[in-house]
């Protein structure tokens, strides 16, 4: 799946899924007059989403992943289940949110859109088919609010001002001494001061341990260290900093990790895209959210259809769409 595409869906499933936008339904969408609440998925629609992600964790993990406890005491199959309707309830709310803003799809799209069906549903054996109870009608419907849901956010979020600076995402490599004697730590610094001597060689002379390397971005470390640790050039080294009671002497080896600055740059502007539609989605989902009723989502289960193998719903729509 494409990186832009997935953290969308990461958002939908509060961050605990990395499957994508799904949704529709083949039924009529009931809409109240105060809060437009539509009707939910029907059963065959929420079992392709439900037995993808069941398919796709055990193609990763094996099917020793449904043994696994989570810490709230849930088996991981109660847990992805839960994500799984957290996902398809929002995923409906969105389309609301769409309609609401007056977004809409091409024809182009729209084609697109149903040719990614009709080889979603022709990838489908008989027995899946029957086991889904789904049909090709459905699946439309379904990557048709799959699609709107990636389109509204993008949509509410274009022409904002999202830029990262490279100050900002810059990544740096450093060497890290940590001790809680400060004598030692003020002996390798004044090692280093007087002499040319290997950064690493000395620390592990004077406090036995080997520096520890790590790459560095703002917002890991307390503010003290990284304002000591960004101050550096490659091979310079910092005075003794305190912090919490242990004591730091840093070598910067790289001030400027250039692929890892450009990835933690498309990182902060996600979040950031994230964070501002988050902002109206939050606003709007008050009077409008989707619920999936207890009584319907009883019938979705991971149990049976060992021939329903399908797992490629959201990898067919990035083959089409791409990122």
């Amino acid at each position: 799946m494409k990186r832009k595409n997935r953290w969308i869906l990461v958002w939908i499933l509060g961050v605990a899924l990395s499957v994508w936008w799904a949704g529709g339904c083949s039924k009529e969408t009931v809409v109240e007059e105060e809060k437009s609440q539509p009707a939910a998925y029907t059963r065959a629609q929420m079992m392709v989403i439900a037995i993808t992600e069941r398919n796709r964790y055990e193609q990763i993990y094996t099917d020793k992943i449904w043994d696994a406890v989570m810490e709230s005491g849930d088996t991981f199959e109660q847990y992805l289940l839960d994500q799984v309707r957290a996902f398809l309830e929002n995923m409906k709310t969105m389309t609301l949110l769409a309609r609401d803003r007056g977004i809409t799809v091409s024809s182009g799209e729209a084609d697109r859109v149903r040719r990614v069906a009709r080889n979603y549903y022709s990838s489908l054996s008989r027995s899946e088919i029957e086991y889904l109870g789904i049909s090709e009608a459905d699946v439309v419907t379904l990557y048709e609010d799959y699609h709107m849901a990636c389109k509204v956010v993008v949509a509410l979020t274009e022409g904002l001002d999202l830029e990262v600076s490279d100050s900002e995402a810059k990544v740096i490599t450093v060497k890290v001494v940590e001790t809680g004697d400060r004598v030692k730590a003020e002996t390798v610094w004044g090692r280093m001061a007087e002499e040319e001597s290997d950064f690493s060689a000395v620390a592990r002379d004077v406090t036995g341990a080997s520096p520890e390397e790590r790459k560095l971005w703002r917002g890991q470390m307390p503010e003290v260290l990284e304002t000591a640790a960004f101050g550096l050039a490659a091979g310079e080294i910092s005075p003794v900093v305190e912090s919490d009671g242990m004591y730091y002497v840093i070598q910067c080896v790289n001030d400027y990790e250039m692929d890892a600055t450009r990835e933690r740059k498309t990182q902060i502007y996600k979040e950031r895209k994230n964070w501002a539609f988050q902002q109206i989605y939050e606003q709007f989902v008050i009077d409008n959210k989707v619920s999936i009723t207890d009584e319907e989502w009883s019938e979705i289960t991971f149990e049976g259809g060992e021939a329903a193998e399908a797992s490629s719903f959201f990898e067919l729509y990035q083959e089409e769409f791409g990122s």
